[in-house]
């Protein structure tokens, strides 16, 4: 009877690693309300220049949102064993994961060409480039653990079938997908 309390206790409690993700979350969003806190009180300053995102912005939502769907349906082929399928999709959310990063740097250069730039006077673009970019650091984060467990199933090192590393990571990035999603929304109705 002992044994059974003790397992459905085991059963209920979150997971040490996930636990850690979750506080690392917790002050990942902390950090951004901040930055969008301070983009809506210096909004109200005078000399605040408002910019328009260009559209490669648009296209890099895309992916960075079909790279959740992709890695979703890696999680669900781990659990399943279908390793050739999440090699596949780890593979394809790696991809999408870099591509959006390309994106963004693209977008950073048509903000720069279009004089949204860090001299002159204070502005949402400025503001953009240190909130945008900081998230962009959080998904190079996210794509370089995305390497690492791609290396990890092709080299074999999948022995115990263990969801727990693929959880997380996949919480990590839907986190990151809706964090860009907000500050997407954001920009467009404050911007």
């Amino acid at each position: 009877m002992n044994t059974t309390i003790v397992s459905e206790q085991q059963h209920t409690r979150l997971h040490p690693h996930k636990f850690a993700l979750w506080v690392a979350i917790s002050s990942i969003l902390m950090m951004f309300v901040g930055f969008t806190s301070a983009f809506i009180v210096k909004s109200n300053q005078s000399g605040w220049r408002t910019f328009v995102l260009p559209h490669i912005f648009w296209a890099s939502t895309v992916l960075i949102l079909v790279s959740s769907l992709t890695m979703l349906m890696a999680i669900k082929a781990f659990k399943s064993r279908a390793m050739q399928q999440y090699r596949l999709l780890m593979g394809i959310t790696f991809a999408l994961g870099v591509v959006f990063v390309i994106c963004q740097l693209i977008g950073f250069k048509q903000l720069w060409d279009n004089n949204v730039q860090f001299r002159g006077a204070s502005g949402a673009g400025q503001f953009f480039y240190a909130i945008a970019g900081m998230h962009a650091v959080h998904v190079i984060g996210g794509v370089i653990a995305l390497l690492i467990m791609f290396f990890k199933s092709i080299a074999g090192k999948t022995k115990s079938f263990n969801p727990v590393p693929v959880e997380v990571m996949g919480m990590y990035w839907h986190f990151v997908d809706l964090l860009w999603l907000y500050l997407m929304i954001f920009f467009i109705i404050l911007g």
